[in-house]
């Protein structure tokens, strides 16, 4: 017996090709809110970021909201994949701590910073480049990119969880595994693991709300702090809007702070959409992520209206492996955490009730569903297999998908010349790894 078809599925299958992609309207709205839930944290941590430098906290949330909404909307709409975009994590730490509170610039002038890489990448987008430097990767160092993010995604997942803490000498090490949050952590860990097991649909999702239950009684689901009297009220854009100041675009300064920005971001997005669509076996015959260009335009245009709202950096989410890891397969996925983020304007302090911990156990799944693609690199020939090894491991250990690409390319470009082999090296190649001895040279 056929079950009933949901209100406009047949408008939304004809318009994402679900049946072409092997998925249904319930996978991908699942795999939107799973996604939404593992991300949903920026919400509380970009105001709590920006505000530092005195930006009005109020007012970075509900730019953090509706830029975010609009970017993965495009991302929906236009480029019709399952990825979610949101100001970048790293980057608003670079934006705060960095350009304004140990360089001394003003929050406006870290906008305008924000806002020239927006344009520069809706150039270089416009022109192809970003898609040549996406598709001219060569193909081991896509599938070491999935393997790791993977990792890189489960170290999130664990230190969010406090189940691994810094610590001088050894870098890190088991934290306090009894306390309430790893409690809260293992526990949505089991749950997913046994209904993955059970190939029920949404297990990452349901394991993070049982998580989430779990952690009231815990102390790590703070209920107390839910204020109804805030449900419906938008804090105002007004304090951050169109705050950009032209006059210090011709500075040394400027130029320094928008290659940072402009390289972190270009190679942290290329990471994430060649590692989630590798895991999810998206990459079509010729291993090449599909509308990619499209893609790299909904970060472009994200990142150039949230400088004008007044948030950081907008871009590609790793956390969308999470819906992915549930099926979720075109833009449709996408469009759902584009409506929740415009939801969560309304509904913050509900959405604000889910803790890291129980987000923990979805990352630390998904880590493990990426690691995937590795399997498939050929590891007899060290000319691919040393270059994809530290791709995969420079990401966890640096806490940096770009750094990850920088090294692998440099070893995969170095090794297949000391080899004899400088005909598997596509000629954009030569010209990013130049660029990217130069960075390491001037850092």
């Amino acid at each position: 017996m056929n079950q009933p078809s949901m209100p406009g599925s047949g408008i939304l299958e004809r318009y994402f090709h679900l049946a072409e992609a092997g998925t249904s309207v319930r996978t991908e709205i699942m795999a939107g809110l799973t996604t939404f839930m593992t991300m949903a944290y920026i919400l509380a941590v970009n105001p709590g970021v920006l505000s530092t430098t005195g930006m009005d906290a109020g007012a970075v949330f509900t730019a953090t909201a509706v830029a975010s909404s609009i970017a993965t909307l495009v991302m929906a709409l236009y480029a019709r994949l399952p990825f979610a975009l949101a100001p970048g994590m790293g980057l608003n730490a670079f934006f705060a701590y960095t350009v304004v509170l140990s360089m001394g610039h003003t929050w406006q002038m870290a906008l305008t910073a924000v806002f020239l890489e927006g344009l520069i990448f809706l150039l270089l987008t416009a022109t192809k480049l970003r898609e040549a430097i996406v598709h001219c990767m060569p193909l081991p160092i896509k599938k070491a990119i999935s393997g790791g993010i993977g990792l890189f995604v489960a170290l999130i997942g664990f230190k969010n969880a406090g189940i691994v803490t810094g610590f001088e000498p050894t870098l890190v090490k088991l934290g306090d595994v009894t306390a309430p949050g790893p409690l809260v952590a293992f526990f949505g860990l089991a749950v997913t693991g046994v209904l993955l097991a059970k190939k029920v649909r949404g297990a990452l999702l349901y394991g993070i709300l049982a998580a989430t239950a779990v952690g009231i009684p815990l102390g790590v689901t703070q209920i107390a702090d839910f204020d109804a009297s805030h449900l419906f009220s938008v804090p105002s854009l007004e304090p951050l809007l169109f705050k950009i100041q032209f006059h210090q675009i011709l500075t040394f300064d400027m130029a320094v702070i928008l290659f940072t920005f402009l390289f972190v971001d270009m190679f942290d997005t290329v990471g994430t959409l060649i590692g989630v669509s590798a895991n999810a076996g998206m990459l079509d015959s010729k291993g090449q992520v599909p509308r990619a260009r499209q893609a790299l335009f909904a970060d472009a245009v994200g990142t150039t209206l949230g400088s004008l709202l007044g948030t950081s950096t907008v871009t590609t989410y790793v956390e969308s492996a999470s819906g992915v890891a549930q099926g979720g397969r075109t833009g449709l996925t996408a469009l759902t955490v584009a409506v929740l983020f415009m939801v969560s304007l309304l509904l913050a302090p509900i959405f604000l009730l889910i803790p890291a911990q129980a987000t923990a156990s979805a990352l630390i799944v998904v880590g493990l569903f990426m690691l995937k693609p590795i399997f498939e690199i050929n590891m007899d020939d060290f000319t691919d297999s040393i270059p994809a090894f530290l791709t995969i491991v420079l990401m966890p250990f640096t806490f940096s998908i770009s750094e990850g690409i920088v090294f692998g390319i440099l070893a995969y470009v170095a090794l297949k010349l000391l080899t004899g082999r400088s005909k598997e090296i596509p000629a954009l190649l030569y010209i990013l790894a130049l660029l990217f001895i130069s960075r390491l040279v001037i850092q």
